[in-house]
């Protein structure tokens, strides 16, 4: 994509309400625009970066067996009601229409699934298997103020799994709980990522939330000296002792929730009857599991973690773009190079903009793509283009032909 036909800008100063450093860096960046609290334009750059985020994901639960669906947004209040959480959910939106019918926008999709799920299987034969998709939610969220961290809508990953034992649930839920741990690793904030035990309700003694370490966390976790398992600050008094190693010694920080896991047991089924004959021909209440993930969320959490004082520093494995290629001053060979890496597959943003050298680079500082690659008569003149990874200070002339060669590996 060349620079100049992209419609967004960037910006010299965050907006004057964003406090959150996600919110401040993707929206000069010209990833995001806020059109209210919690509620955020994904613009181009963005939006690149959360296909690539949610081709991840998608790659991580098909290789765990799930099958990808699409679930409506506009549901109906009476599936809320059968489950009880049409009164006692605090932050659903609730909708009427001219004929005063009342809908849930969906805030997450159990009340959905459950049914749906009733309609197709009736064996044990069909058990297990495993539903997921990639869709918007809506939460009546008053904390709005993390930036991407905490939205009102927002795109989120939500799969759910359906068992005939809880021996079967147990054994899938440590795969999800291995693919997630690929997820995070692969969008790079695996380092500062850790498995955090947390209430499990009425049906397991513990469900597991994946925490972020960064300053900009809303939450406290104690993560064990010696095996590097975390408990969540709910369940702290509780737990004295690592659930997994009974070791004593935690330390605290402060984290950002970026996925979490729970044994549903039968709570969402027994509602709506969703029972299978096992092998003894008698009818069982079907045993579910519950595995989210917020995209958005996600992606400001890696801006928090991956970011120094000039703006962001996309991973490789989630960036909008391979390349940043500028060209200083109008010459044939940067649209010659240009040529040439969309011919062979790479992505890049060619910046064939009418600016100042200053301002191209501190655009693509800002922007963090993690190659840049800059021409200019001087480079040329000295053997070819100057190449630099975004986060290191030093560059390099190279020739034309083994800049190709790099940005390949």
């Amino acid at each position: 994509m060349k620079q100049s036909q992209l419609f967004t800008k960037t910006e010299k100063n965050p907006p004057k309400d964003e406090v959150s450093l996600n919110a401040q860096l993707l929206s000069r960046g010209g990833f995001a625009d806020k059109l209210m609290a919690g509620v955020y334009s994904i613009l181009p750059l963005g939006q690149r970066v959360m296909k690539k985020i949610e081709n991840i994901i998608r790659e991580e639960m098909n290789a765990i067996g799930g099958q990808e669906l699409y679930l409506p947004t506009l549901q109906p209040k009476e599936n809320w009601e059968k489950t009880g959480r049409w009164s006692s959910m605090d932050d659903l939106y609730k909708v009427k229409d001219s004929s005063d019918r009342e809908f849930a926008l969906g805030s997450t999709h159990e009340e959905i699934i459950s049914p749906l799920v009733k309609k197709f299987i009736n064996s044990y034969k069909d058990l297990p298997f495993a539903a997921y998709q990639i869709q918007n939610k809506f939460r009546m969220e008053l904390r709005a103020k993390s930036g991407l961290l905490r939205g009102r809508e927002f795109l989120m990953k939500d799969l759910y799994s359906f068992h005939l034992s809880q021996e079967d649930l147990d054994a899938y839920y440590e795969k999800a709980k291995m693919a997630y741990k690929n997820i995070f690793d692969r969008a790079g904030i695996g380092e500062n990522t850790f498995i955090t035990f947390a209430s499990g309700g009425s049906f397991s003694k513990y469900s597991h939330e994946f925490q972020t370490l960064t300053d900009a966390g809303e939450d406290i976790i104690y993560i064990c000296n010696k095996c590097n398992l975390a408990i969540n600050k709910e369940i702290r008094h509780e737990t004295p002792k690592c659930p997994d190693c009974q070791g004593d010694d935690f330390r605290e920080a402060k984290a950002v929730e970026v996925g979490n896991i729970f044994k549903l047991g039968t709570k969402y089924s027994e509602p709506f009857d969703l029972k299978v004959r096992d092998e003894k021909g008698e009818m069982k209440p079907v045993i579910m599991g519950c595995y989210g993930i917020g995209l958005q969320r996600l992606m400001g959490t890696i801006v928090e973690v991956h970011h120094d004082g000039k703006g962001i520093i996309w991973p490789e494995s989630v960036a909008p773009f391979r390349a940043h290629l500028i060209s200083l001053g109008k010459n044939e060979e940067a649209e010659k190079i240009y040529d040439n890496l969309l011919k062979n597959n790479i992505e890049v943003l060619f910046d064939d903009r009418d600016v100042s050298a200053g301002e191209k680079f501190a655009d693509a500082d800002l922007i963090g793509i993690p190659y840049r690659v800059v021409v200019s008569k001087k480079s040329f003149e000295s053997g070819g283009a100057e190449i630099k990874k975004r986060p290191e200070p030093a560059s390099e002339i190279i020739s034309i032909d083994a800049i190709l060669q790099r940005l390949m590996r």
